[in-house]
């Protein structure tokens, strides 16, 4: 693919303000933003995704709303999905700004990764696999991954059917999930790119994670949660990636207190974090800047300068860097 810009990506863990920066660096560069979250592409879920509100929004942005809970989605899909759309806003002479929390929906969109067919929806084996897990449990189906591709299982957590199943696929299509995994630390780049990161103490970003997810009950994550389960979308918020939907399911099923719920949600979300900040920080090519003071303003600077005096990845020699304050 051929833009006329790199695309901008701004990532880091949940709550380091990449949403607010990524709007604000499509401001000041006339472009549009691009989500790159995995939990965001569903409609109706808003609050507990931290999705940035219709009335908040000060540029177009791509990526929100794309299908119902519990429909199937993939990171294949997404590619298609973000690269279509990053040629839609480059014909228009806007530069796209992606905001990613999802590593790998951010690594799919940029780098050169080719899908097997085992990485797509409406897949017979993957349909089989859900169905298994709801009647034994997930840990009854990872077992069986164990005992056929122990090296891809010791990589997936028991309760991640969506990944255990996916490993299945893979090995049906002769191809080892792990295998995948490995290959993923050394593709080629298709986009050429900015990379920002944005860097919060692990203290800090706990105490924001924490605020936030108050926030959210005061906006009304409750009232949200009864809306969807009242829509009959129970299977989709209560899977193992809804963090702040299944807990909320659970209080209002009578398991547990409303404080039991929300501590939960914080818990998860620290070790959500924790995860993010692992993956991306093997990713040498972003340009990491202390968020641990929130500063939009400051950040802005910061990352514009960065724009200004780095080479794009994904480009052959300086000579081929782009100008991407004009």
């Amino acid at each position: 693919m051929t833009l006329r810009h790199p695309v901008i990506c701004v990532v880091g863990p949940t709550a380091s303000g990449k949403t607010a920066l990524a709007q604000e660096l499509a401001l000041q560069l006339q472009g549009e933003v691009v989500s790159a979250d995995s939990m965001q592409i569903y409609t109706g879920m808003d609050i507990g995704t931290g999705k940035l509100l219709p009335q908040d929004r000060l540029v177009p942005h791509h990526g929100f709303d794309l299908i119902e809970p519990g429909e199937p989605y993939s990171a294949a899909l997404f590619q298609s999905f973000a690269r279509q759309t990053f040629e839609d806003i480059d014909s228009r002479g806007k530069r796209v700004v992606l905001a990613g929390g999802t590593g790998f929906y951010v690594r799919s969109a940029i780098d050169d990764y080719h899908f097997p067919e085992g990485e797509q929806v409406d897949n017979p084996i993957r349909e089989a696999c859900l169905a298994y897990a709801k009647t034994y449990g997930s840990q009854a189906l990872w077992d069986q991954l164990n005992q056929i591709d122990s090296e891809s299982a010791a990589l997936i957590a028991p309760a991640d059917t969506k990944r255990i199943s996916r490993a299945f696929e893979l090995y049906a299509d002769g191809v080892s999930y792990a295998d995948q995994r490995r290959k993923l630390q050394t593709l080629p780049q298709a986009i050429p790119a900015y990379f920002i990161g944005l860097l919060v103490d692990p203290d800090i970003l706990r105490k924001r994670i924490d605020e936030r997810v108050d926030q959210m009950l005061s906006q009304g994550l409750v009232d949200e949660v009864q809306n969807l389960l009242n829509k009959g979308l129970r299977e989709g918020i209560t899977a193992p990636q809804a963090i702040g939907y299944k807990e909320i399911v659970r209080y209002l099923d009578g398991e547990i207190s409303l404080d039991e719920a929300v501590n939960l949600i914080k818990v998860t979300t620290h070790r959500y974090a924790k995860r993010q900040r692992t993956w991306f920080r093997k990713d040498k090519r972003i340009h990491w800047i202390n968020a641990d003071k929130f500063d939009l303003k400051k950040l802005t600077a910061q990352s514009l300068d960065i724009l200004s005096h780095s080479t794009p990845s994904g480009l052959g020699t300086k000579d081929d860097k782009d100008t991407p304050c004009q």
